[in-house]
């Protein structure tokens, strides 16, 4: 073989990975003319193509065969698409510092939202971004999509409903499956040929009619990529997990004697978490923290394992939960129900009642809890300050919750003083009718009793990672430093400095000095303005914008401490029911505690990676739910008039947010009157050019919900004019004036609640 000629022609493949030649065009392209050269050119595609370098795609046409392209040369870039509804897109690159870069809708070349991609950049013009075209799609993020099918003659559409999918699906009526018109379903895309602009695919599953709710939930959960029911192997695996038996409980520690309880949502069914507490004959106290022992009767690599670590965690949406584990074992075996022996995987602690630890002891238990409370039961305890009247049992529990609360109280005040960050997070709630339909919205509180639980899961978060992520320099084995083993930690980097810059400067222009020489000093800033703003105009504003300024809490098997919560050492342990993090935390500190070596370090950072991943989906499937059912909740409020916020500012239009249900909306920067408005984005408003009237994001402003569309899940509003008369429409559809729906106190502003209080709840994200 002409080794030169072969180079040459390999170079034309490389160079356009996606299209095919036939013998002749390779000759034209390499300058072989007459009938001997082209018979060589010939002879060398047969030879390339025989030694897989080359692959036969149709009739006499050759394209490189893809595992030929092992280097990704100089002018071309790996990341992952993130595709616009105008069909533009932006290729974010897998290597950190490299900028986005943009792709006009011609050059996106079948790439799809979230696709890891091969971009060919073109030459950088000066003032532009990075611009360049897509030349192969290396790993497909998704093939099967949700949305209505559009019957045409002789074919059919899927019309998606992710607004990121921005070309339609071409289905063959013999792969329908007898989905009909305007129905909803999941579609398999199966081909895309290289002529076609759209996608080939057929019906895997019909979900059914729009406006359903149950097709619309499905419909989210499919959007997501979540699975709707468990494999066959999977249930047959849970059907034949049986309650403990004596002979399992052997050898574990028992607590069964222990005064124990739950404190769980009012609606919860699975019960991951437990609270054990008696006074010592030493004067300490013994708080177990007993966490359900998932990892004993799920094993790794078997059917629920699997499909466990492809869920990644439990999705919650307004409506439902889809669990990460079969029914039986989430709210069944594993479920730390009342009134039972469960099997568990403990932290006990010996705690003084100054909440200094003195000791703390990691192993398998098993305990009987004597009570199952909700938050309020709980907290009607805290409020009375005297534990709940009955049986000697129920009042052994109250008094331990009443002795637990007082550490809780310590615990917390210690981590705000260590530089811990009370960020807020508001969680929207629905009161639903038998059909699921929306028939009020509220947002609900953190009290006391949250806060005891979440105290104490913290404590044996950090406890854990502790024991595992600490090295002992003092057993150091041949004067060599002892290394770390691998482990999966709960991280959370420090705020994006440019960021942070541009909120510090923000601040400083309302009057709120912030300190950022160190990260104690910025942790108390955030922490003093909060309490400064709390019950002002601006909190809403500030709140937001702050809680922007942050970085994503992630799963990493390398140690960068919480920087949120001011932990050098911190783990997901308390939850391995609803989080496949925490099963792998289960699974290597017991192996840990029995000596055993370290596991690969890589292997378990991709494992941190994809529950990252599907945390966020989770996280995203639940504000899509709520979306919709906001929207649902709106709908048969048209033309009504509510106070709201102002949400966020963008080029598009203002968005809003309804007080009282945080129903958000948009309103169209066009329809904006007596003025042209032009976006500051460094003052987070939208300014008139004229009048220098602005909208800026925390202001108060009334709308009027103007239009719901279901399908999309969005709402739109308008401005009412100050001069109009229309009196607000409050959240709960009581009819009454705008300002009388906030409360104020009037010797200095705040609302009634937050005089009582003292400050604003806040909930630590």
């Amino acid at each position: 073989m002409n080794d030169k000629l072969a180079q040459q022609i390999i170079k034309i493949f490389a160079k356009n990975p996606f299209d095919t030649f036939n013998p002749k065009q390779i000759a034209s392209r390499v300058g072989a003319h007459d009938k001997a050269a082209r018979a060589q050119v010939d002879e060398v595609i047969f030879l390339l193509a025989t030694d897989d370098i080359l692959v036969e795609e149709g009739r006499g046409k050759y394209k490189i065969n893809p595992k030929n392209i092992n280097e990704t040369p100089r002018n071309q870039v790996v990341g992952t698409i993130d595709m616009k509804q105008t069909g533009k897109a932006y290729v974010i690159p897998d290597e950190e510092g490299q900028e986005d870069i943009m792709i006009a809708p011609n050059y996106t070349h079948h790439a799809l939202h979230g696709d890891t991609v091969r971009v060919s950049m073109f030459p950088q013009r000066k003032m532009h971004k990075p611009e360049g075209e897509v030349v192969e799609v290396i790993k497909r993020a998704r093939t099967r999509f949700v949305g209505r099918i559009q019957k045409m003659d002789k074919f059919a559409f899927l019309l998606c409903d992710n607004r990121n999918m921005v070309v339609d699906i071409f289905i063959h009526p013999s792969d329908l499956a007898g989905a009909e018109d305007g129905e909803k379903a999941i579609v398999e895309m199966t081909d895309w040929p290289e002529r076609m602009n759209n996608p080939v695919g057929k019906v895997v599953k019909r979900l059914g009619r729009p406006g359903d709710n149950n097709v619309e939930m499905q419909s989210i959960l499919a959007d997501y990529d979540f699975p709707l029911d468990f494999p066959e192997a999977a249930e047959k695996e849970a059907a034949a997990i049986k309650n403990p038996t004596k002979k399992e409980l052997e050898g574990r520690k028992d607590f069964r004697k222990v005064t124990t309880f739950t404190i769980d949502p009012a609606d919860a069914k699975d019960f991951d978490d437990a609270l054990s507490y008696r006074k010592l004959d030493n004067g300490l106290f013994e708080v177990g923290v007993h966490i359900a022992d998932v990892s004993y009767y799920v094993t790794p690599g078997s059917a629920i394992d699997r499909e466990a670590y492809e869920r990644g965690t439990s999705v919650y949406l307004v409506d439902r939960t889809i669990p990460m584990l079969p029914e039986k074992l989430c709210n069944g075996v594993c479920s730390l129900r009342p009134n039972e022996d469960k099997l568990c995987f403990s932290v006990v602690l010996q705690m003084d009642d100054t909440a200094k630890v003195h000791n703390t002891w990691f192993g398998k238990t098993v305990i009987h809890s004597d009570q199952r409370l909700a938050y309020e039961d709980a907290q009607e305890i805290i409020d009375s300050g005297q534990p709940t009247a009955g049986s000697g049992q129920q009042a052994a529990v109250g008094n331990a919750i009443l002795e637990l609360h007082k550490l809780a109280t310590i615990l917390r005040n210690a981590r705000y003083k260590e530089g811990a960050i009370n960020f807020e997070s508001q969680e929207v709630k629905f009161r639903l009718d038998e059909n699921a339909k929306p028939i009020g919205v509220y947002i609900k509180e953190q009290k006391e009793a949250n806060w005891l639980i979440e105290e104490f899961m913290l404590l044996a978060n950090r406890s854990v990672a502790e024991r595992i992520g600490k090295v002992d320099r003092s057993k150091n084995k041949g004067g060599k430093p002892q290394k770390a083993r691998t482990f999966v930690y709960r991280v959370h980097d420090e705020p994006n400095p440019e960021k942070l810059n541009t909120f510090v400067e923000f601040v400083a222009k309302l009057g709120f000095k912030m300190k950022v020489g160190n990260r104690k000093a910025l942790a108390d800033s955030y922490n003093r303005l909060f309490s400064d703003i709390a019950g002002r105009g601006e909190e809403y504003m500030i709140d937001t914008i702050a809680i922007r300024t942050m970085s994503k809490a992630y799963y990493s098997t390398e140690n960068i401490g919480h920087y949120g919560l001011a932990f050098p050492f911190y783990t997901h342990f308390t939850s391995p029911i609803r989080r496949y993090p925490d099963l792998m935390v289960h699974r290597l500190l017991e192996r840990y505690l029995a000596g055993g070596t370290s596991v690969s370090a890589e292997e378990y950072e991709e494992y941190c990676k994809h529950c990252s991943q599907m945390e966020k989906k989770a996280a995203d499937a639940e504000r899509t739910s709520i979306k919709y059912k906001q929207a649902e909740y709106l709908s048969d409020k048209l033309g009504q008039v509510f106070p709201a916020l102002i949400s966020g500012v963008s080029k598009w239009g203002i968005y809003a947010e309804i007080e009282g249900n945080k129903c958000e909306g948009m309103i169209p920067i066009g329809s904006l009157k007596g003025d042209y408005y032009m976006l500051d984005e460094d003052n987070y408003q939208v300014i008139g050019r004229k009048t220098g009237k602005c909208y800026k994001l925390g202001s108060p402003v009334m709308i009027r919900v103007k239009g719901v569309d279901m399908l999309k899940k969005q709402i739109d509003f308008e401005l009412v004019d100050d001069d109009e008369e229309e009196k607000p429409t409050r959240p709960n559809g009581n009819k009454k004036h705008g300002k009388q729906n906030r409360p104020e106190n009037k010797k200095n502003g705040k609302s009634e609640k937050n005089e009582k209080k003292g400050k604003k709840t806040r909930k630590k994200r």
